[in-house]
Formats: C-alpha cells, sequence, structure tokens
C-alpha cells in the first residue's frame, strides 16, 4: 500500500520518467549552447526582461547564468559550468556540450536496457584515465599579446585583481592598450593638484558628511536663526575636526569611497591634500591591492593606519574622459587594460573574452602543459577510449564506446558551427589518427584536415582536463537520479 506524504501542491517524479525528465532538460541545455563553440560560433542576443538590456554574447558562462531554468538537471549542468568558469576562467560551453553529449548517449544505452550503474562505472574510470571562439577573433595576435603581456606582470600569480580592465567606448577594438600602473575611472577634486610625485595615500571609507539624525520623520526646530547658525557652526566644526584628523596621517592624496562635498574638500585642498572621491567599493578594494595601502573607516590612530604609496599620480585623457593614474605602485605587478570599441555591446564581449584568455593564461603560467585544440585532443581522447573498449568484457565495453562516441560530437559541432561537412571533415580526422598523426586537427579556416602543432592551436592541458572531469561528473550526477521531488511554493499568509 503506497501513501501520499508531500504536501498538497509538491510533485514527485520516479524512475523512468525522472530519469527521462533529466535527460530532456541537459540535451536541451547543450543544444541551446552548442551552437557558440568555437572559432566560428554564432551569437546570442540576451534581452532582459525587465530592464530592456541587450547583450551580444557567444560566451558560455554569461548565457548559462543570463536564462531562468525550471529543470534539475539544467541547473545541474550551469552549476558544473560555472565551477568551471571559476577554476579555470573559460570552457563554460565545452563543459556544457560534453555533458549533453555523454547524457545522450547514455539515453540510447539505457533504452538498450543497460542499467545505468554500468554506465557510470565506466565513464568515471575512463574520466580518469582520458586525459578562439570569442568576438576578438579578427584582432586575436594583438589581443593575445596584450593578454600575454599582463599575464607575465603578475611573475607567476593566478591573483587577476591585479590587472585592471577599463571600458571606454570610442575608436575600434585594436585601439585598445595595456598600460603599466593603475588607472580610476574618476576625477581629482577641485582646486587639488592634477599632478603629485611620491604620493602618500589614505584610502578610507568614511561619511564626510553633517551627522544626520536617523529616525524617519525626525525633525529640529528652533527659535531664532541665530540657534540655526549655531547649529551649522557646531557641523563644521565636527567635520574641520574630521579633516584634522585625516592631515595627521601625513598624507598627500586622500581617496574616499563615499562622496567628500565641498566643505571637506576645501580644507583638504588647503592643506595641500589631493582628494578623489566617490571612489566604488572595486576601486578602492584594487587600489588598496596594489598601492599596499588598507582601507580605513576612523582616523583616531594614524600609527595604526597603513598607508598606500605610488611614484606618481596624474591625470590622463581617454577619449573624451578624464582619468586618475597610479604609475609606480606598490605591487610592481599591476597594470591596466583599456579596451575600446565603437558600441557597449562590443566593449562588454570584448572584456568577457579577454577575461577567459587572462584566466587560462595565468592557469598555464602555473601548470605549463598544453594540449592541441581544433578537436584534435578530444579525437586523441576518443581514439585511446576505443582502444581501450577493446579490452572491456560485457556491456561496459558498449559503455565505452558510446563515451568514444561523445567525444567525438565536439569536432564534429566545431565543424558544423562553421558550415562545413562535419561528418566527412570528423571521418578523415579519425582516419588521419589512426594513420598515426596525433597533431591533426581541424583547420577552421580552410575547413580541411591540418597539423596544429604547424597551424599553433592549443589549449591549457588543465581546462581540457577540467572539461572531461565535470562533463563526466555531471553526467554521472544525473544517471544517478531515479527521483525528482519538488516542494509546494511557500505560501504568504493574509494579514
Amino acid at each position: 500500500m503506497s501513501m501520499n506524504i508531500f504536501g498538497a501542491e509538491a510533485t514527485e517524479e520516479k524512475a523512468e520518467n525522472a530519469r527521462l525528465a533529466s535527460f530532456v532538460g541537459a540535451l536541451a541545455l547543450g543544444d541551446l549552447v552548442k551552437s557558440t563553440l568555437g572559432p566560428k560560433g554564432m551569437n546570442k542576443i540576451l534581452q532582459s526582461a525587465s530592464t530592456g538590456d541587450i547583450n551580444v554574447t557567444n560566451d558560455g558562462a554569461t548565457i548559462l547564468k543570463s536564462i531562468q531554468l525550471d529543470n534539475a538537471a539544467a541547473k545541474i549542468l550551469v552549476n558544473i559550468s560555472k565551477v568551471q568558469d571559476d577554476e579555470v576562467g573559460d570552457g563554460t560551453t565545452s563543459v556544457c556540450v560534453l555533458a549533453a553529449e555523454l547524457l545522450r548517449e547514455a539515453e540510447k544505452l539505457i533504452a538498450q536496457k543497460i542499467h545505468p550503474q554500468t554506465i557510470i562505472e565506466d565513464l568515471v574510470n575512463i574520466a580518469r584515465t582520458t586525459l578562439s571562439s570569442k568576438v576578438l577573433n579578427q584582432d586575436k595576435d594583438y589581443f593575445a599579446n596584450l593578454a600575454v603581456d599582463a599575464v607575465l606582470r603578475l611573475k607567476g600569480s593566478t591573483d587577476l585583481d591585479h590587472i585592471q580592465i577599463i571600458k571606454k567606448a570610442g575608436g575600434k577594438l585594436t585601439d585598445s592598450y595595456l598600460d603599466e600602473g593603475f588607472i580610476l575611472d574618476k576625477s581629482i577634486g577641485t582646486n587639488c593638484p592634477k599632478r603629485l610625485e611620491n604620493a602618500k595615500i589614505l584610502i578610507a571609507n568614511t561619511s564626510m558628511d553633517t551627522d544626520k539624525i536617523k529616525v524617519f520623520g525626525a525633525r529640529i526646530k528652533v527659535d531664532s536663526t541665530g540657534k540655526l547658525a549655531e547649529l551649522e557652526r557646531a557641523e563644521r566644526e565636527k567635520m574641520k575636526a574630521k579633516v584634522d584628523a585625516i592631515a595627521a596621517h601625513g598624507i598627500n592624496c586622500f581617496v574616499n569611497r563615499q562622496l567628500i562635498y565641498n566643505y571637506p574638500e576645501s580644507l583638504l585642498a588647503e592643506k595641500g591634500i589631493m582628494t578623489i572621491e566617490h571612489a566604488d567599493f572595486e576601486g578602492v578594494e584594487r587600489l588598496a591591492l596594489v598601492t599596499g595601502g588598507e582601507i580605513a573607516s576612523t582616523f583616531d590612530h594614524p600609527e595604526l593606519v597603513k598607508l598606500g604609496r605610488c611614484e606618481l599620480i596624474e591625470e590622463i585623457m581617454i577619449g573624451e574622459d578624464k582619468l586618475i593614474k597610479f604609475s609606480g605602485v606598490a605591487a610592481g605587478e599591476a597594470c591596466t587594460v583599456v579596451l575600446r570599441g565603437s558600441t557597449n555591446q562590443m566593449i562588454d564581449e570584448a572584456e568577457r573574452s579577454l577575461h577567459d584568455a587572462l584566466s587560462v593564461l595565468s592557469q598555464t603560467v602555473k601548470e605549463t602543459r598544453v594540449v592541441l585544440g581544433g578537436g584534435c585532443s578530444e579525437m586523441l581522447m576518443s581514439c585511446a577510449v576505443e582502444e581501450e573498449a577493446r579490452k572491456v568484457q560485457g556491456k561496459k565495453a558498449i559503455a565505452a564506446e558510446a563515451f568514444g562516441r561523445a567525444l567525438r560530437m565536439i569536432p564534429t559541432i566545431l565543424a558544423d558551427n562553421a558550415g562545413y561537412d562535419s561528418s566527412d571533415l570528423v571521418a578523415k580526422l579519425r582516419a588521419a589518427h589512426y594513420e598515426g598523426r596525433s597533431d591533426a586537427g581541424l583547420d577552421m579556416n580552410q575547413g580541411t584536415i591540418g597539423s596544429m602543432v604547424q597551424l599553433g592551436v592549443t589549449e591549457s592541458y588543465k581546462l581540457k582536463r577540467q572539461v572531461v572531469l565535470s562533463a563526466s561528473e555531471a553526467a554521472e550526477m544525473i544517471l544517478r537520479v531515479d527521483d525528482i521531488l519538488r516542494a509546494a511554493p511557500r505560501r504568504r499568509e493574509a494579514v
């Protein structure tokens, strides 16, 4: 006898229904992003339902973050792609597509009455032993050099916070450049010098205006203008005391996350202190990092405050905008990439592409091994899996062959997205690998099979390894599902 133990609107899907729902969601998500894969991948237009803002992108992470999902398996793929983005910085589309293709092959095997555990066991074993798709493609040499220069300045570190990216519309993509030092997209205060050498910087997050009564609807009543003047004088004295406490730190530059306002700004200018106000939180965090300072909020103990230092602060022009450049900062590896472009959408996509390149390069500097791209690595793994499958007995051999077919779908999708005959190209690629041409891959410019070594098409080993492992783990997790429970929506009780 079965008994319903769930709430009124809670639902449950069991066994085959649960597995089918998982497959449908995961495959739909894989099909959604697979057309963006590779150097000839297509763009997607993302439009916000609330604001109407438009994004044009072929970055898998951006697409997956932007869509609302109701399918549990699809959400697992989104989560696994987020892990890929956090861990390596690129390969989000690849991991999603490969996981979907593994599940597509697994669905066929389950239809042949092969138990999911048999498939999972072989997937895990193979995953353990197996091991320029962006808007910047047309200017890839220029941006490759720019990204390499920026990462080499990190001197082996993977902390990309030292690389600031400033976006300014105008000009063309190749007007972008790498600037040594830190650039802050703010203006220097009124009556302050526009150039300052040997700067001692106090970085703060403090309120510089008069104290406010934080009780809604509260009012102050006075019975004469003299008392009002007294109140204002007391407030100004309090602001002056705060300015004196700030100046007591022996600084010549004051950077505040919040507004500084006219009166404190004029007092600081009289003391010869340059002021920079409303430097947003990310701005002060990065500035503190690269100048070696700390963010202060109280000023009673100057001896406990760590000041930032740099050799020169000056105002510069980029396009028609004024910005502030900090040169000779304490963190010598700090630098700024200034991105230019004809539209904001173009610059936003360029930033996403550059972020992927910087992330992969910083990881590659640490893990120097690389693998060949253009579908070469996937075909090598596929051939290795097929060789291994011949040694496996029973139904596991069928699962191993399916894993090999899923790997071959990556070069197939690359060829399809470029408009080439994928069945012909992938068959030739497979034949080339069986002939011993282990560097053979897809030449996406000519639509032929070429040497990836001669063409210089390489990818980070860490990225490729993470793609295979994450995709296998995601497929395994979804294959283990035999029950999907959806809780009843929470209801608000009327007051």
